[in-house]
């Protein structure tokens, strides 16, 4: 079965996030990705890091088999069935369910601000020790100056939904920290975006 949905811009910067990764992460471990959309990501991270296992996730139940005919596509035997995943849920997995590193791109902007602090909080019940969840996407950021670029993407964005929209970065890190997360790393990618490793405080 083919793969259904298609995202050019995760087809662009799958490489660089996956080139950045190969650096960060350690030789294997266990993944989960929130919010997978295609699963263009997954897949791609999943093919070149083979002694990682991946777990899918995204909260719409018609992006599950999208996902799954991806990875069967690829042939890939260390991706779990995808699974239905609300970050906003009081619980999202068993309670002794613990990841290497959890990934999610391309989320905060395009859902609620209460999507934030969920994402952290989740993440901080479920990252193993030593663990990073690692984000991806635009950000505005304090003495840095904006681009063109992401000033109309924040502003279509906000016309599609008032509740929706770039953060500032600052602001997403007092989110963190309420959970028990810290910055660990800021990596400047192309197009205007960042990726982002935050780790459980000591």
């Amino acid at each position: 079965m083919p793969q259904t949905d298609f995202s050019p811009a995760a087809d662009r910067n799958k490489q660089a996030i996956f080139d950045l990764l190969r650096r960060l992460l350690p030789e294997r471990g266990q993944a989960l990705e929130i919010a997978s959309g295609t699963g263009q990501h997954m897949v791609w991270f999943a093919a070149g890091l083979p002694r990682w296992s991946w777990q899918p996730t995204d909260v719409r139940a018609d992006a599950l088999n999208g996902i799954a005919a991806g990875v069967a596509q690829q042939g890939l035997g260390n991706v779990h069935a995808p699974l239905l995943l609300d970050v906003m849920a009081p619980r999202w997995l068993p309670d002794d369910e613990r990841f290497d590193a959890i990934y999610c791109a391309n989320l905060l902007h395009i859902s609620p601000w209460a999507t934030c602090a969920a994402l952290f909080h989740g993440s901080a019940r479920h990252l193993a020790s030593g663990g990073a969840l690692i984000t991806y996407g635009p950000y505005l950021e304090d003495g840095v100056p904006t681009s063109e670029g992401n000033l109309s993407f924040d502003q279509s964005l906000r016309v599609q939904d008032p509740a929706w929209g770039i953060r500032r970065r600052e602001d997403v890190e007092l989110q963190a920290a309420k959970a028990g997360l810290q910055l660990s790393a800021r990596h400047a990618m192309p197009a205007n975006n960042l990726l982002l490793v935050w780790k459980l405080m000591t």
